[in-house]
């Protein structure tokens, strides 16, 4: 539950600098919603590694 909420932390976090890139065209606003996009996939990915091996630990 921890990633989950760094997730929606960071959503929250980037939600500027997304409308700047797609309202102003802020090239800058566009490098961090890439960076902050790939520390999102990392998160994903680990919430999906956590969710699988509960998952599979309780089934035995």
């Amino acid at each position: 539950m921890e990633k989950f909420a760094k997730i929606k932390e960071a959503i929250a976090s980037i939600e500027k600098d997304v409308e700047k890139f797609y309202t102003a065209g802020n090239g800058a606003a566009g490098t961090r919603v890439r960076k902050a996009m790939q520390d999102l996939k990392n998160l994903a990915q680990e919430i999906r590694a956590e969710v699988t091996e509960k998952k599979n630990s309780d089934n035995k």
